[in-house]
């Protein structure tokens, strides 16, 4: 938690009060259902919840907006940036059922308002959201083809991890692609090959 709070020094005590909340949750449910690795939970401060909060840092998302996190896993990055932006409405989806289950129980035991978790596959999920975000899921193609019936702006941030030049070789021309490191963010070595991939439509 420390390191969350040398990056974002400005938190109320509700959201300190919930982020801290977040190691013994998840690592009770961990013991129970499988939602992060077991060599990964010891990590899950700085690997998933300040990683998550990098978009934090490279957008600041508008009261009253919808965002979608499409493959959610165990509620990454949506549940950190729940706490973030508790003006903002997050949608967290995953085709795992029990992973869902872990989403809206952690939510709902810390006070999550903002936050809704649904079972469903993407393709068959209906709704429309002002940015699509997700974290590790699939390829750039796949999540747009997945998601882009659900985002009518044509906006989406994806955390990945790997080679810049290689994030615009993936999409066509229509698209513009912006490959931020989060190493921008947080001097860390962990996120040395970690990007935020702001791609949307071009006008």
């Amino acid at each position: 938690m420390e390191l969350i709070k040398q990056y974002f020094p400005d938190l109320t005590a509700e959201q300190t009060g919930q982020l801290e909340a977040l190691g013994p949750l998840y690592k009770e449910w961990n013991e129970k259902i499988n939602v992060i690795s077991r060599k990964d939970i010891e990590h899950l401060y700085k690997h998933h919840v300040l990683h998550s909060l990098a978009l934090a840092k490279y957008l600041d998302l508008a009261d009253g907006s919808t965002v979608l996190d499409a493959g959610t896993g165990g509620g990454f990055p949506g549940i950190p940036l729940a706490i973030l932006f508790p003006n903002v409405q997050f949608t967290l989806v995953d085709a795992t059922a029990k992973k869902i289950l872990v989403v809206n129980e952690v939510a709902k035991t810390i006070g999550l308002k903002n936050v809704t978790g649904i079972h469903a596959r993407m393709e068959s999920h209906k709704g429309a959201y002002d940015l699509v975000t997700s974290r590790a899921v699939t390829t750039l193609t796949q999540m747009i083809a997945w998601t882009k019936h659900l985002n009518p702006g044509g906006h989406w941030i994806i955390f990945k991890g790997g080679v810049a030049a290689d994030f615009r070789k993936e999409l066509p021309p229509q698209f513009k692609v912006t490959a931020v490191p989060v190493r921008d963010y947080f001097q860390d070595d962990y996120f040395k090959d970690k990007f935020l991939v702001d791609i949307s439509r071009k006008k």
